[in-house]
Parts: C-alpha cells; sequence; structure tokens
C-alpha cells in the first residue's frame, strides 16, 4: 500500500517521521494533487477544513480514488475523511493511531454497528445499489440473501426479512433499486490462442462470450491456457490471475468439443474447455463450450467453491511500526483470521466487522493449524497469525507439515515477519553480525539431550547464540545449564544481553556479561543472547565485528 505522509508545520513533521511511510513536508495542496494518482492513501496533518478544501475537487469515484486519514497537530485524533471502506481507510486510521497513541474516528455506519460492509466483503466484487440496500440493514431491516449457487457467505452476512435482497450470483444483473449483488470468484475463463494472437482480439472474444452467455465479468477468477501461451501477449493483458496447464494434462480431460488443430499445433485436442475444466477443480462444470473467432477460442466453466488460500503471518515482535505492509495486507484482506489470543489482539487495527475472528487458547497449536486448514479448504482466505515470524519456532512448519493431509490443493504462502531475536538484536546493537544460532531452551518438544547437543555444537563453533524461550517458572534449570555449556570455551567477559519484550510497551534491556548473568532475571518473553569470542561493547553497544577493515 503507498501511503504518503504530508505535513505543513514542525509539530506535523515530528509526528509523520514516526510513521513508516513516505513523508513529504511542504506544500500539502501541491503535493495531494500532484501525487493523487500514484497513491492507495494520504495521511494529512492538517485540519479537517484544510484538507477537505485541498481534497474535495479531486474526489470523483470511491472505488478508485485513495483514502485520507485527517490528523490533528498534537496527535489525539486520526480522522477517516474518506475512502474508509473501499480504499482501507478505516484500517489505516487504526493503524496510524496505533503508532501514534491517536485515537482513529471512524464514521461509517456499519463499522460503528458491526455490520458487514458489501462492498468490501473478502472475495466479492459488489455491484447494484450498495446504499439503498446497506441503509435499511442499519435502519433495522437486514436485506434477504438470495444464493442459488450455495456459494460460501461470510458468517456476517445472515439473511434477514427485506425487503431489499442480496443477490450472490456470477451472472450478469440489470440494476434494481433495493437489490445488491455479490459476484463471487466463480467462474474460470480458458483461453486457446496462437502465440501472436492481438491482445485486443482475445479480450474482445472473452468479453462477447461472456456478455453473450449472460456472465458477469466480475465473477471471472482466473485465465487457464496451455504453458506455452504464458506469457502471450493476448493472456498476459487480460489482467487476470494465469493458471496454465502441460499438454498433456489437457489431452487427459474429455471435452465436448475435442479439435485436430489444437491436436496437431499443440499436442492436445483442447486448450480452452480443458483448461477451463482443469482451472475449476473438482467438482467443476462447462457451462460455456469454445466460443471462436479467427485468432483465438475461448471457453467458460464453473468452480464449486472458490480455491482457498492460507496466509501464515508473521506480525512481528508487537509494536506495529515493525509489522511489514505484506502482513498488513495478508490480514486485512483475510475471511478468517486465526490465532493465539494475544497475538489476534496484536492486529486488532486491521480487522474489521466482515471478518470471522478465532481466537485460541496457548498450547493449541496441532487444533489451531488444523482449524486454518480446514477453513482455507473450504475456500476461504485465511490469515493465522503469530508474533515475529510464522517460520520460526511459530505456526509455519506444523501447518505445512498438515497442508497435504488436511487441504491438499489449498494454496498456502508464508509472509515473514520481525523474529524477537531479530528485535532483541536491535534493541543492543548488532550482536548478529557475523555468523550465529537460535536455539530454544523449550524441552517441551525437543528432548533436552538433543538442545544439549546443539548447544555444544554451537559453544565448539564459537557462534553467537540467541536463546528463545530461556527460562519460566516450571523450567528454572536449563538457562543456567545452557550459559555454562556455552561459557566452557568463552571468557566471563563475553558479553550478554537480556532483552525482555522486544520491542514491546515495556522493553527491557540488560546488557551484561557471561560471568555475572543474573539467571532470576530472564522470563519466556525474553531474549538472551551470548557473544561469541569476537563479539565486543563498542560505545554501549554489544557489537560482533564482521571483519571490515575501517
Amino acid at each position: 500500500m503507498n501511503v504518503i505522509a504530508v505535513s505543513v508545520t514542525s509539530a506535523g513533521a515530528m509526528l509523520a517521521e514516526r510513521l513508516p511511510f513516505e513523508h513529504v513536508h511542504g506544500n500539502a495542496g501541491a503535493t495531494v494533487r500532484d501525487r493523487w494518482s500514484e497513491a492507495d492513501a494520504f495521511v494529512l496533518f492538517l485540519a479537517t477544513g484544510a484538507a477537505v478544501r485541498i481534497v474535495g475537487p479531486l474526489l470523483t469515484d470511491k472505488r478508485s480514488d485513495p483514502a485520507v486519514v485527517c490528523v490533528d497537530d498534537d496527535g489525539r485524533f486520526a480522522i477517516v475523511l474518506c475512502g474508509g471502506h473501499a480504499a482501507g481507510g478505516n484500517a489505516l486510521a487504526r493503524h496510524v493511531g496505533n503508532l501514534l497513541g491517536a485515537e482513529p474516528i471512524v464514521t461509517t455506519a456499519t463499522d460503528g454497528r458491526g455490520l458487514p460492509a458489501l462492498d468490501t466483503l473478502p472475495g466479492f466484487v459488489a455491484t447494484g445499489d450498495i446504499a439503498g440496500v446497506t441503509v435499511g440493514a442499519l435502519d433495522g431491516r437486514p436485506p434477504a440473501v438470495d444464493n442459488p449457487l450455495g456459494w460460501p457467505l461470510p458468517a456476517s452476512l445472515v439473511s434477514g426479512p427485506g425487503p431489499a435482497r442480496v443477490v450472490v450470483t456470477d451472472a450478469m444483473v440489470a440494476p434494481q433499486p433495493g437489490v445488491a449483488v455479490l459476484h463471487p470468484p466463480s467462474l474460470v475463463v480458458g483461453v486457446g490462442a496462437s502465440s501472436d494472437a492481438p491482445a485486443e482480439d482475445v479480450a474482445a472474444l472473452v468479453a462477447s462470450t461472456l456478455a453473450a452467455s449472460g456472465f458477469a465479468r466480475e465473477s471471472v477468477a482466473a485465465v487457464a491456457t496451455i504453458d506455452r501461451r504464458l506469457d502471450a501477449p493476448g493472456i498476459v493483458t487480460l489482467g487476470l490471475p494465469v493458471q496454465v496447464f502441460t499438454a498433456e494434462q489437457l489431452s487427459a480431460v474429455a471435452v465436448p468439443n475435442p479439435s485436430a488443430a489444437p491436436a496437431q499445433a499443440v499436442g492436445t485436442p483442447s486448450v480452452a474447455e480443458a483448461a477451463a475444466l482443469l482451472a475449476a477443480g473438482a467438482g467443476g462444470e462447462l457451462i460455456v463450450p469454445k466460443h471462436k473467432n479467427a485468432v483465438a477460442t475461448v471457453a467458460v466453466a464453473r468452480r464449486r467453491q472458490p480455491v482457498g488460500h492460507l496466509s501464515l503471518v508473521g506480525l512481528g515482535p508487537g509494536d506495529p511500526r515493525h509489522r511489514t505492509p505484506a502482513a498488513d495486507a495478508a490480514v486485512r484482506h483475510a475471511e478468517v483470521v486465526i490465532g493465539y489470543g494475544p497475538y489476534v489482539d496484536q492486529c486488532a487495527d486491521l480487522l474489521s466487522s466482515g471478518q470471522q475472528v478465532v481466537r485460541s487458547p496457548i498450547g493449541d497449536e496441532v487444533v489451531r493449524a488444523k482449524e486454518a486448514l480446514t477453513a482455507a479448504a473450504e475456500g476461504r482466505r485465511v490469515a493465522l497469525v503469530c508474533s515475529g515470524d510464522a517460520g520460526v519456532y511459530a505456526m509455519a512448519s506444523i501447518a505445512l507439515e498438515l497442508a497435504p493431509e488436511v487441504a491438499p490443493g489449498v494454496e498456502v504462502d508464508v509472509v515473514p515477519g520481525v523474529t524477537a531475536a531479530l528485535a532483541a538484536a536491535a534493541a543492543v546493537g548488532a550482536p548478529l553480525g557475523h555468523d550465529h544460532v537460535s536455539i530454544s531452551l523449550s524441552d517441551l518438544l525437543t528432548p533436552w539431550p538433543a538442545i544439549e547437543s546443539r548447544l555444544r555444537a554451537a559453544a565448539e563453533g564459537d557462534f553467537v547464540v540467541a536463546l528463545y524461550n530461556p527460562r519460566s517458572r516450571g523450567r528454572d534449570w536449563q538457562l543456567p545449564k545452557a550459559l555454562s555449556i556455552l561459557g566452557g570455551g568463552r571468557p566471563p567477559t563475553t558479553p550478554v544481553a537480556l532483552v525482555t519484550d522486544a520491542a514491546r510497551p515495556g522493553q527491557q534491556v540488560v546488557l551484561t556479561t557471561l560471568g555475572d548473568v543474573d539467571p532470576t532475571a530472564v522470563g519466556m518473553t525474553t531474549i538472551v543472547v551470548v557473544g561469541s569470542s569476537a563479539t565486543q561493547m563498542m560505545g554501549g553497544r554489544m557489537v560482533t565485528p564482521r571483519g571490515y577493515q575501517p
């Protein structure tokens, strides 16, 4: 998300510098006008009246206009001026509020009432009389939901008495007062084309095929074709996700209209119909047989349910400033957000009333992973959130281990985050500047003999060591033992850092030595960084030199 912070006063500039966005100081009007078409959002450190006068003449359509959040010079309020839902302004105001300690001011009525916003429901494109239907719901008359496809719907969208209606369909629907349409990503367009097919001719055939068959372009989730056409202009310029298959895969699909021409040219009797069916997945059906023009062939298949997606999201050590934009996007765009309760609370500023939020107790890691995978297997977009990095002593490993069994075919990606060792290292200097290892002292899942052998190997290799899960009330002997092992080949003057709640409110840093470290000052939220023989204290900082010559 490309966010530009704009300030005009020194007080505003000081606040803007605390945000992880591009900051422009000076002429706010000229900056906003010049950058309007390229920005996703602006954070304006201005009075609301001044902001309105600047932004007003630029507004055209809430679906394309950037969001605008206004912050006063004292940093007390983060006010959503426009683009609250469609452009993510409400989430941005909450994010800015977290970063500055400001109160987010969100006036969107559906947010205040906890009602789903039809135009931002994850996984759908909304058209029709959205405003009219929403007003009825706000006045206590929830719309009736008509879902002839049986498409999976968010838990927040519950059918009411009407008279307004929400129609869930992939068909084109003529505009009607009191009727909003939710187009699900149910359609896949299969395309066969020559390598030099003009892009405009392919696009025209796709458009005419959909229109003639009565299907909505908004419901097209992907284009499917043969692998050798992956980069063909006629495919790329459609602006859709592309799924490709080999000639061998395509030729194994039974289709109603096989042809000798593609069989001779590319080794399969069907590209458009076969690719559409393969991309539609299990239970998919061909609903529009192939249509042709001089350079291309197009067919349409319908998925039985959406292709699920699971993001394993690392939220960083705690402070929203250390959360990546990719993590923000994965959480905001999810239909379901699952995680250990405190970790879900860590990203509360990103959550909306249209999402299903599942808070799990500590110790339910396997259950949590299965729950996330099952939701994704049902065709939903899921974010499984973790503190730090999802792949470091967190949920990514167990989720990926279970995925082939619980949710085969589901798309899973890992969104990296700043892990605790990196946050702790940054708090004390650069102790990880050369080779280093991380070792968890928790023997709940790993036998202590294995942990001890790794400690001895790290000691012998003279690595800087970051110790995770170092000590708890029920495990108080492991840390002294680990320090004893590491101290076997290092002098007692070796620098040691104890960083508790790294990059969180209340962060505590203790710089000591291997000979003086006090294990009782360590808890489960502490990272213990033990230096190598090369680690030194320099100007009050713990540094492991890389070996550069000054």
